[in-house]
């Protein structure tokens, strides 16, 4: 496997994130909440941070992001006129903004010259009123009121109001906000990557379907070799190679044929796993499929697609997986179907939500998407993962991705 790992990514493939409020907003406080980690230095002392400090980490599930700490913007004297100045200037590498507040010290216009200073880099910007185990009552009407920007309550102290505050932040960041690569980090250059692309009544006539063609393109802007077969060809083209694929990745309705004709020693997965971790979260899907093992006859089982199309005789959302499913359970179960851009509001009445591979909507779309299932505390997969666990080959198509296979095993 190629030896890339998180703190690889370049920072121009992060989402830069500042962080700007007054001294003993509690800045530090809220990136050690997001981060899981207590990497930034809290002080009761005004003033700990001074210049801009980048921090390259991940946020799940957001993932990798630079964080830009910033000295308070009620700094004084002329040190801190230089301090905000520096600080205003990471805006033209910004992408969001979140502007920490504690609700006991708003006096003042500084929040007001903050926001106004996103708005000419076109920055958006979400508050966040800190301190709420201090302050439980803190108007949070008055400050959306007063500062028209969307507006999250959090403790940082005890994290509370931070799953909230993540959502926010996929909410707002760039419509064009994706993951740095579908499978780039999996291969090096010189590789071969054997797609299996079935010829089947769903696949548009005269064309692949799009995850396949982005798919090939990462494989070529990575410097490796696409070898493109359908999954009755797939053993002759291994025996014809003088040397391993590195990976095998196939459309998941042909899984079971892929799985046997693929050597062990080669890793092997499919193009709606790749996507769950290109466009979603892999390992909170991963995590969601095994609610099919507490499924019961009678159960309501959401299916959701993020687009509508033309279905086929044989459709893979609303024919083979509820098919499938209903063998696995032993008894139908309450299937619902949803189609286009919003979930429905009553998610939890549901015991399970199976999601398509994504590919037309954005990752930010579908990270929320999930999240909004976490909120609701109900389980979510996808179609590829689903459908390998199904099949009970789920762990052979988590070998390329340990900590996703880590968390099923």
């Amino acid at each position: 496997m190629a030896d890339t790992t998180l703190s690889d990514t370049p920072r121009g493939s992060r989402l830069h994130i500042a962080i700007f409020g007054r001294r003993n907003a509690g800045k530090s406080s809220l990136i050690n909440a997001l981060t899981n980690q207590n990497i930034a230095i809290v002080s009761d002392v005004p003033g700990t941070t001074t210049d801009p400090v980048y921090k390259s980490m991940e946020i799940l599930p957001i993932g990798p992001v630079v964080l830009i700490d910033t000295a308070g913007i009620d700094d004084v004297g002329e040190l801190g006129r230089l301090r905000i100045e520096k600080a205003y200037n990471v805006l033209a590498k910004t992408d969001l903004m979140l502007l920490v507040m504690d609700p006991s010290n708003l006096e003042g216009n500084f929040e007001e010259e903050v926001i106004d200073k996103a708005k000419e880099n076109k920055v958006p910007v979400i508050g966040v009123v800190n301190k709420m185990d201090l302050y439980p009552d803190a108007d949070i009407e008055g400050i959306k009121n007063r500062f028209h920007i969307p507006v999250i309550s959090v403790s940082a102290l005890n994290k509370q109001g931070i799953h909230e505050l993540k959502m926010a932040m996929i909410k707002e960041a760039p419509k064009d906000w994706v993951a740095p690569t579908i499978l780039g980090d999996l291969i090096s250059p010189g590789d071969i990557i054997i797609l299996v692309v079935p010829i089947d009544l769903a696949a548009p006539k005269g064309r692949l379907i799009l995850p396949q063609v982005q798919t090939i393109r990462d494989v070529l802007d990575h410097d490796a070799m696409a070898y493109v077969v359908k999954e009755r060809e797939l053993k002759a083209a291994i025996s014809s190679l003088n040397k391993k694929p590195r990976l095998v990745v196939t459309d998941s309705q042909a899984f079971l044929k892929v799985a046997a004709d693929t050597p062990k020693d080669v890793l092997m997965t499919s193009f709606s796993i790749l996507f769950a971790r290109y466009k979603g979260d892999l390992p909170a899907l991963v995590k969601g499929v095994k609610a099919i093992e507490d499924l019961s006859p009678g159960d309501k089982v959401l299916i959701a697609e993020a687009c509508t199309h033309h279905r086929v005789e044989d459709d893979i959302g609303t024919v083979k997986i509820p098919r499938w499913l209903r063998q696995y359970v032993g008894g139908d179960l309450d299937f619902k179907w949803v189609s286009g851009y919003e979930l429905p509001k009553d998610l939890k009445d549901y015991k399970l939500i199976i999601h398509c591979g994504a590919c037309m909507i954005n990752r930010k779309e579908m990270l929320h998407r999930i999240m909004e299932a976490q909120k609701a505390d109900v389980p979510i997969a996808n179609y590829g993962v689903v459908i390998a666990y199904l099949m009970g080959i789920l762990k052979r198509a988590l070998e390329p991705f340990p900590e996703a296979k880590e968390l099923f095993e």
